[in-house]
């Protein structure tokens, strides 16, 4: 076994990754504060060739040195908007017909690996603050929240690593990929 070189990796340059079909999921950061998490939900977006990513409220945007660090260049390959309020955004994503998730515990939350995303339907991830959580107005909206099970005793992720688990387990679901790289 051995590392994989760069060449072998087969990496599109970011004008052929902008032209490539996008997995029909976007990403609601509900003012995200930390910069790095930002950065880090940029970079899965563009691992996991994400539709688009809405920076809501006071989540950082690009250009930022905090974000750039930690996103390595992927601020370029993924699309992303801001809105004022994650209300705005959530709102235009339902009216779009996409079926708005939150990633949250709730007293009706769905454990994810119960969750089944609707085939050829476009899903929005609501994702939330790193204190508060997805505000309460947002949850409203949602057609349903879905939690990551967890054994240990803080009961919290990182938002960037829970954005990681809940699209890799959603995508594998949806066929996006095949989990050995094979199409």
């Amino acid at each position: 076994m051995r590392k994989l070189t760069m060449q072998e990796l087969n990496r599109l340059p970011v004008a052929d990754f902008k032209a490539t079909p996008k997995s029909p999921v976007v990403l609601v950061l509900d003012n995200v504060r930390s910069l790095h998490n930002v950065g880090a939900v940029f970079r899965t977006a563009d691992a996991f060739a994400l539709e688009k990513i809405y920076l809501c409220g006071v989540t950082g945007q690009p250009p930022h040195r905090e974000i750039t660090k930690t996103a390595l260049g992927s601020t370029e390959s993924v699309a992303w908007e801001h809105t004022a309020t994650t209300l705005e955004a959530v709102q235009r994503l339902k009216a779009a017909g996409y079926q708005l998730v939150a990633v949250e515990q709730t007293t009706g939350s769905v454990l994810l690996p119960q969750f089944q995303p609707r085939p050829g339907h476009p899903l929005a991830l609501v994702l939330g603050n790193e204190v508060f959580g997805v505000a309460d107005e947002i949850l409203e909206l949602c057609n349903v929240s879905i939690e990551i099970p967890q054994l240990g005793t803080k009961h919290s992720l990182n938002v960037s690593v829970a954005a990681g688990v809940v699209l890799w387990d959603i995508l594998t679901k949806l066929d996006v990929f095949d989990p050995h790289g094979q199409e």
